[in-house]
């Protein structure tokens, strides 16, 4: 029996290691922390659970096909709940925008907005459509090894205007403002700024449309769970807490692995699942491969990074819906301070999770569960002492909440922390702070983005967010999935 190793437990290093073992081969994945899920880490607090990171479900049926393929049924370890709305978005003039995919319940929303936009949108809607089967069903599971593979999609990309941003294919459809926002900010949920996000992009509309968005009993961490349980019960093995200090070469071969407690073994193939830089920089930093990569990512335009506040209070809220996109007075100049210019803005946007709305087990009774989420620069374009700013950015983000939802929340905490760049740079060994691998850009995307097999090392994989297609929890199931086509392939050679 053929043996890989995975470096990491992110949702991608666990859907790839489900289908390698589905496949007999023998699988370990090693993962540096005390628990699985990368990103998808989760704290327990005063009796609440807190997600770490990413929390909206799209395309379910990617991850069903993970149990399929053994004959299993996800419904086994993992309970779904549809969200609806899927998001609330508010903006401080007191506006709101319940998006969702309830045709008449939208075209009613659209209508509050501009009754004349409604036309625009079912236009947004067919282009939507368009790039979803050219970009994620036909594309999204098929790894781009070579240029001749990139130059074969360059009519797809021409015709569909990918060269356009998210922000500008969409206000080709639609005119008022806010709908130019309601419509274009999702890019920022897979770390892309919609004023410069390939329009591509917009193929995440269509996405959510059919699918819908969907959200774990028992949060996000328990789909980790399950994803663990499959993976272990069809033979897999995980390793937790014991940090990967070397990728083993010899030549052009990875021959095994070798980890902080001193445990090696030899694999016949190794994939990562782990920063892309922290795989090439510090995992290959002896090799000649490893040095060259670093300095070509080094050069490379990396997604900003979030800070996070959790917090647990008294109360229930059944008027805060479980996702809520908090809007603020400048949309185009907020981002390009995010993006481009590293400042710390005094403005928010905030994606304001609030679980217990759906699962109430997530807080003890009678309180609620939140996080509130803001994108802010990576430490290479903000590098301040966020140990100083981390408690006053904090307040500020409570102050926001405090003025727009909740009255009195100061006298309602039970309990709050933050999670800001240097932990990203900590935890998870992201460069920068980044919390989604490289920018989603064109010229960074496809054969542009780092390769599901490396050119030189021809038995070292990635998966993940790092890889083609990219960040989310579909973009990574989907890079999984294209990285296991070529590892089985080349190991039954």
């Amino acid at each position: 029996m053929k043996k890989a190793a995975i470096i990491g437990a992110g949702i991608g290093g666990l859907a790839l290691a489900i289908r390698l073992q589905s496949a007999g081969i023998a699988t370990t994945v090693i993962e540096a922390r005390d628990r699985p899920g990368g990103r998808a880490y989760v704290w327990e607090k005063d009796g609440f659970t807190f997600d770490a990171g990413p929390t909206v479900i799209t395309d379910p049926a990617c991850l069903a096909e993970l149990w399929r393929l053994t004959g299993h049924d996800m419904a086994e370890d993992v309970a779904l709940h549809p969200i609806t709305p899927f998001y609330r978005l508010n903006w401080p003039d007191g506006t709101q925008f319940d998006y969702s995919n309830d045709e008449l319940s939208l075209r009613h929303e659209i209508a509050k907005l501009n009754p004349a936009d409604i036309a625009g949108y079912q236009r947004f809607l067919d282009y939507s459509a368009s790039v979803y089967e050219e970009g994620y069903v036909k594309l999204g599971a098929t790894p781009f090894l070579d240029f001749t593979s990139m130059v074969r999609a360059v009519p797809k990309l021409a015709r569909h205007q990918a060269w356009r941003s998210v922000y500008s294919m969409v206000s080709s459809f639609v005119k008022h403002d806010k709908l130019r926002e309601a419509l274009s900010f999702h890019t920022l949920l897979v770390g892309g700024n919609p004023l410069t996000a390939s329009a591509f992009y917009a193929l995440i509309h269509k996405l959510e449309r059919d699918g819908g968005v969907w959200f774990a009993h028992g949060g996000t961490n328990r789909l980790v769970a399950g994803m663990v349980a499959q993976f272990e019960r069809i033979g897999g093995v995980l390793r937790l807490g014991d940090p990967v200090e070397e990728i083993e070469t010899l030549g052009d071969r990875a021959t095994g692995l070798r980890t902080r407690s001193g445990w090696s073994d030899r694999f016949d193939a190794v994939a990562s699942n782990a920063d892309i830089m922290h795989s090439y920089r510090d995992l290959l930093g002896d090799t000649v491969r490893g040095r060259r990569q670093t300095e070509a990512l080094a050069r490379k335009r990396w997604s900003p990074s979030l800070f996070i506040v959790h917090f647990g209070i008294k109360g229930t809220w059944p008027g805060i819906p479980h996702h809520m996109i908090l809007l603020g007075p400048r949309y185009k100049g907020l981002l390009k301070d995010i993006y481009e210019h590293g400042v710390l803005a005094r403005d928010f946007l905030l994606y304001l999770h609030h679980p217990t709305v759906t699962d109430p087990g997530l807080a003890p009774e009678g309180h609620s569960t939140f996080y509130a989420l803001a994108p802010v620069p990576h430490l290479g374009k903000l590098p301040i002492d966020w140990q100083q700013m981390g408690p006053i950015y904090q307040e500020r983000i409570l102050d926001e909440i405090e003025r727009r939802l909740i009255p009195d929340i100061r006298s309602r905490i039970v309990t709050s922390f933050h999670y800001a760049p240097p932990d990203f740079a900590q935890d998870l060994n992201a460069h920068l702070g980044n919390a989604f691998s490289l920018e989603p850009i064109l010229s960074q995307s496809a054969w542009f983005r780092t390769h599901n097999r490396d050119d030189m090392i021809h038995n070292l994989y990635f998966v993940g967010a790092g890889t083609h297609p990219g960040a989310g929890i579909p973009g990574v199931v989907a890079s999984a999935k294209a990285t296991a086509g070529l590892m089985i392939e080349d190991l039954r050679l």
